[in-house]
């Protein structure tokens, strides 16, 4: 049974979601970090918000971890990574509060526009100020959208709603997703010079960092309005501070900080500005939404392999996981036998699929056969982080996929270039579940790949194949199965037996020194 770790608060019905399906679970928030680290490696997943800090040091000692689901969107606090580095899938819930967000944002955007906070104070206090608080409409102003995503979109939606022109950058955006929308696309400095009111839904990454730039703010128009519910560090604040009282900008409301809990910032006390304590995500509906999304999307992954709003594998629906499984089977046994034939001189390599296969999602396939093809390198590879190894290893991998009808109703291609050229193997599916080799390095031999096998590469003539019988005997080898291929009569033979015990490296040599013999190598699945 696997086990969770839900160690943020959370609401009660993710525990439900666990038990219900089949999970064990233990709700333990508030933690320290070395009381985290000392029962981590008790666990399979590891459920979270933003106050769990998934460091590397954390992932260390998190010796059976396989997933960390992040209620919420940003995921700030993991160290994706080294979580990829160490196999573990990183989820999130990036659909769970979209709503409640884009309603934050616009919610400051009326706050900002009419001074509400400011006007409350200023009346509680006893003052009846009305002159003093004189906004401006929304109606008929143009709103700049950067980042035009789930979250961006619903704000382009509401504002549309409220009768604003919406402008919109985003380089992702689509020319026809932005007419679905009813935005116009822009380039940024177009929105900068004409937006009345600026809000931004991007993620914090080396492109988006201080995209508000003090250069940025001094291209936007004079009086503009600012809203930031995304993520701290893309306004530079101490420049928003001084825009502020420059009078340059009018007015800005920012949800999030460069430094959270933001008990101090340069922007606290400057007039125009209004701040709120990163309450995007905090309605109940909200909550309970992303509760219930990453235990579902975690217990698929545990229960099934299915993959949800995964950020460091392809995603894989729980429906899709069964069907896919013999075929990610024979991925991994494909890659596993390139990489044990070939070893570590691999330049690129090539996934091919045809038939059936050619139907299916392409990256779980791809994703197992560099699981198998990068245990040269790690005993410690899977799917999660055999694509971050092979990147490191300045490995080119090229997916085809063919609409032609071939000899199997379903087939799977693996080929490395190598110094020596292409090497190549495929497979396919006995009864649709059944993976089965059925050609290697362009010779067809069908065999199951399983436990310990030997490859040899031969003269294809009379003698030989008693001689190795004889030879095995005589070690006590117990011969599993037995097939053999060959390009032509009297030319090169390759043969692969499967062996009821390990062969050590002395008998490798005694059958490497028997007449004929070309090439030996123990093979391992």
């Amino acid at each position: 049974m696997p086990k969770v770790l839900i160690s943020d608060s959370m609401d009660p019905k993710a525990a439900e979601i666990f038990r219900a399906n089949g999970i064990e679970v233990d709700e333990k928030p508030g933690l320290s970090k070395d009381e985290l680290k000392a029962i981590i490696g008790d666990y399979d997943g590891l459920a979270i918000r933003s106050a769990t800090k998934v460091t590397k040091e954390l992932l260390e000692a998190a010796t059976n971890l396989k997933v960390v689901g992040r209620a919420g969107i940003g995921v700030d606090n993991v160290d994706i990574p080294a979580a990829s580095a160490k196999g573990v899938v990183v989820m999130n819930t990036p659909f769970g509060n979209s709503i409640t967000t884009a309603e934050h944002a616009i919610a400051l955007m009326f706050a900002v526009a009419r001074e509400l906070p400011q006007a409350d104070v200023s009346t509680q206090s006893g003052k009846w100020e009305k002159n003093r608080f004189m906004g401006v409409e929304l109606t008929g102003k143009t709103l700049g959208l950067i980042g035009a995503g789930n979250i961006g979109s619903i704000v382009a939606e509401r504002a549309l709603g409220l009768r604003m022109r919406v402008i919109a950058y985003d380089p992702f955006l689509t020319p026809e997703r932005a007419i679905d929308l009813g935005v116009e696309k822009v380039a940024l400095a177009d929105l900068l010079a004409r937006a009345d009111f600026i809000t931004l839904h991007t993620p914090l990454t080396d492109q988006t960092r201080n995209v508000l730039s003090r250069e940025n703010l001094a291209r936007t128009k004079k009086g503009v309005r600012i809203v930031n519910c995304a993520r701290g560090g893309l306004i530079d604040e101490v420049a928003l501070k001084e825009a502020l009282e420059s009078g340059h900008v009018a007015g800005a409301a920012l949800d999030v900080f460069v430094e959270e809990p933001a008990k101090a910032n340069p922007l606290f006390g400057t007039p125009g500005f209004i701040a709120t304590p990163h309450l995007g995500a905090s309605t109940t509906e909200a909550q309970v939404n992303v509760a219930i999304q990453v235990a579902e999307q975690m217990s698929d992954y545990l229960m099934t392999g299915g993959v949800t709003n995964a950020l460091n594998m392809p995603s894989l629906s729980a429906e899709e996981a069964p069907k896919l499984k013999p075929y990610m089977e024979l991925a991994q046994q494909l890659g596993s036998l390139i990489g044990q034939l070939v070893g570590r001189h691999i330049t690129n390599v090539a996934i091919e699929v045809e038939g059936a296969a050619a139907d299916l999602n392409p990256k779980p396939i791809t994703g197992a056969v560099l699981a198998g093809l990068m245990r040269v390198y790690s005993d410690t590879v899977n799917m999660v982080n055999a694509p971050f190894l092979a990147k490191a290893r300045g490995l080119d991998v090229r997916e085809v996929r063919h609409d032609r009808e071939g000899d199997y109703h379903t087939l799977v291609r693996v080929t490395a270039n190598t110094p020596d050229g292409p090497k190549s193997v495929a497979g396919t599916l006995f009864g649709n579940a059944k993976p089965r080799l059925v050609e290697m390095l362009g010779m067809g031999i069908e065999t199951e790949l399983f436990g310990e096998m030997i490859y040899i590469a031969n003269d294809d003539a009379p003698g030989f194949i008693g001689r190795l019988g004889s030879t095995l005997g005589e070690a006590a080898i117990n011969i599993g199965t037995f097939q053999l291929g060959r390009r032509s009569a009297g030319g090169e033979a390759v043969l692969l037996l499967s062996v009821d015990h390990h062969v050590d490296r002395g008998l490798l040599e005694r059958i490497k020194a028997l007449p004929g013999v070309r090439e030996v190598k123990p093979l391992r699945f």
